[in-house]
């Protein structure tokens, strides 16, 4: 299936109150299993590459991005790729050729004033490069010093009416917030600022999306698409499983050497975490059929 678009996916989503998951990946492994598990259960689904990532990668984005366009365009539901928490304005640039068709532009720990200036930039030059781009908001700087918070830091809320402003003034085309969760949470004890979440929704006309959705357990995850969330991002969850996994394995086989073994397991309990996560989000748009091609 030709590779589509996150803003197409969200979109979507949007019209029909439901959300489009969004999977960080690292290794092919982590890349085959999002979409094996987003096939299992019919569903579109987003590949997300971190600056993170990449940085682990040697600094390299193309070999990741390379694989993950191939993987996308063999799958049997519609895939997207994400280049998420971007900060560098060079890693931002390799996007439309490396085969993203969006970005999170993340410059969200700088000073509001900064923040504002440095997305309307970015978000100028990737809306003329054909790129859908995500920002977020958290907690501004308060005062006596108190540093600006990212949408994911603990304790951050997003105030409904700077959302507002900065959507306007940025032109971004979707905004993280910060309503609860906590980017690389192990245990799944998150609970949502719904009250919040309600006043962001209908203060804000652009898709709203949810960082660190790991920590949320099943019921937090269906009330947050319930209260407007278009879009669910998620790491730390599969990391948990296929490191899991693969503990379990090598106890069971300390003579194990073969990669191949230990990696498979780790990407069986990757397919079902992907599947059991988009389930938990609710019913999604029917994705179109096809069929998977051949390597």
């Amino acid at each position: 299936m030709p590779l589509t678009s996150t803003g197409e996916l969200v979109t979507r989503a949007t019209a029909h109150r439901s959300a489009v998951a969004s999977f960080n990946v690292i290794t092919l492994e982590h890349v085959e299993a999002v979409i094996a598990g987003a096939e299992a259960v019919h569903a579109p689904v987003v590949l997300q590459v971190s600056e993170n990532a990449v940085r682990f990668r040697y600094g390299r984005l193309l070999p990741l991005a390379r694989a993950a366009v191939a993987a996308a365009e063999r799958a049997a539901v519609p895939v997207a790729l994400h280049l998420d928490h971007v900060r560098s304005d060079a890693l931002l640039r390799q996007a439309p050729d490396a085969g993203f068709g969006s970005v999170m532009y993340d410059a969200a720990r700088l000073p509001y004033a900064e923040n504002l200036a440095a997305t309307r930039a970015a978000a100028d030059w990737a809306h003329a490069h054909g790129l859908w781009i995500e920002a977020e908001l958290g907690q501004i700087g308060g005062k006596d010093g108190e540093p600006p918070l990212d949408a994911h830091a603990p304790g951050a809320r997003t105030d409904p009416d700077q959302a507002r402003a900065f959507v306007a003034d940025s032109g971004v085309d979707a905004l993280a917030v910060a309503v609860g969760t906590t980017h690389a949470m192990t245990t799944r004890t998150a609970a949502l600022d719904r009250a919040l979440l309600e006043r962001l929704s209908t203060a804000l006309d652009v898709p709203l999306v949810l960082h660190g959705s790991s920590g949320l357990p099943d019921e937090e995850l269906a009330a947050a698409v319930t209260g407007g969330i278009a879009k669910v991002n998620v790491g730390t969850a599969l990391n948990i499983a296929m490191t899991g996994a693969i503990r379990e394995f090598l106890a069971a086989h300390p003579e194990a050497v073969d990669s191949r073994g230990y990696l498979t397991v780790g990407r069986e309990a990757m397919v079902r975490t992907v599947a059991a996560i988009i389930e938990a989000l609710g019913p999604a748009p029917a994705a179109p059929r096809a069929v998977r091609e051949p390597a």
